[in-house]
């Protein structure tokens, strides 16, 4: 009971701002062969029993779990990937959910939000078709059965729900959550990922900016900084831990590597930076914030033959896998 409370009282204390959660929003993989079709499974007990008070805009709407997860699903991850990582995907989104339904959040009269910039991603079943074309149908089996076949399943440490933040896609390595944000959680540990560069649209991008706006932008954030003299000379002293950089000093200023990410909008702080005529150059590897299940790396995970419980637990440090409900 103990250790249950003094987790209690770390979750609540985590500012939930903080949390980015960006889905892959490009093209999904293409699949290897014609699929067979895929029969849709029965809603589960669990999750049909209860529902979920979702902010959708200005209007606050009472959906039920297990429909409400489907609508995350279909938003959060391409529905071309493996059967398994969807099934993930599932989990964590439940997992995520009932976080919020405990700890509470920055909406007083709802448990989330539809906003995947402050809770998560939503995807009705009918915007999802116009998008999915003749592959309608069986997306939308695959995305019902990862709910259906995974009804309750819950990530728990210390017999609570986890914050299960996940990202599209790290540099091989995930973060610690205390590398990203203000406080470590002991299930959000680094861990190796299987991604595969090639498989990951933008998996490698470039950023390039003249070295006034780059002087511009930095000096909004931290005045005391001098960028003056040779611009080679401006950007010192990189640290970088699994391929994402920890530190870097900028006209004599330390600032995080995700705070940088986010001064010039880098799909990730996995990063390198040169100064070539006259221009700051970005080399980013990766999409988000590095924390938590990779989604690609989750489908690469399935696609060597991993089950969804295994995918969590590489991902999510000690955790437990249990039935809740509300």
């Amino acid at each position: 009971m103990a250790v249950s409370a003094a987790l209690t009282l770390l979750l609540f204390g985590l500012s939930l701002l903080a949390v980015e959660k960006p889905a892959p929003k490009e093209a999904p993989l293409p699949p290897a062969k014609t699929p067979e079709p895929i029969a849709a499974m029965p809603p589960g007990k669990v999750d049909s029993s209860y529902t979920v008070r979702v902010l959708d805009g200005d209007v606050i709407q009472e959906i039920a779990m297990d429909r409400y997860l489907q609508c995350v699903v279909r938003a959060e991850m391409p529905a071309s990937f493996a059967q398994e990582a969807l099934c993930a995907q599932a989990v964590a989104a439940r997992t995520y959910t009932l976080y919020k339904m405990i700890s509470g959040g920055k909406h007083p009269e709802a448990d989330i939000c539809t906003d995947a910039t402050c809770c998560q991603a939503y995807l009705t079943a009918e915007k999802a078709a116009e998008a999915w074309g003749n592959e309608a149908a069986r997306n939308e089996s695959k995305i019902c059965n990862a709910v259906s076949a995974t009804d309750g399943q819950t990530m728990v440490y210390g017999g609570v729900p986890i914050l299960a933040v996940f990202h599209a896609a790290s540099p091989g390595q995930t973060r610690r959550a205390g590398e990203v944000w203000s406080s470590d959680l002991p299930y959000l540990q680094s861990v190796s990922s299987p991604e595969n560069g090639e498989a990951v649209p933008n998996y490698y991008s470039r950023v390039e900016m003249s070295v006034q706006d780059f002087r511009r932008t930095f000096l909004q954030a931290h005045p005391e900084a001098k960028l003056s003299g040779n611009p080679a000379e401006w950007i010192t002293g990189l640290t970088a831990t699994g391929g994402s950089v920890d530190t870097v000093t900028v006209g004599g200023v330390t600032v995080r590597g995700v705070e940088l990410r986010q001064l010039y909008g880098l799909r990730s702080a996995a990063f390198e930076v040169e100064v070539q005529d006259g221009s700051v150059v970005f080399f980013v590897t990766g999409y988000g914030h590095g924390v938590g299940m990779s989604q690609y790396g989750a489908h690469a995970m399935a696609e060597q033959g991993a089950g969804w419980r295994e995918i969590l637990m590489h991902y999510y440090t000690g955790i437990d896998i249990e039935i809740r409900g509300r």
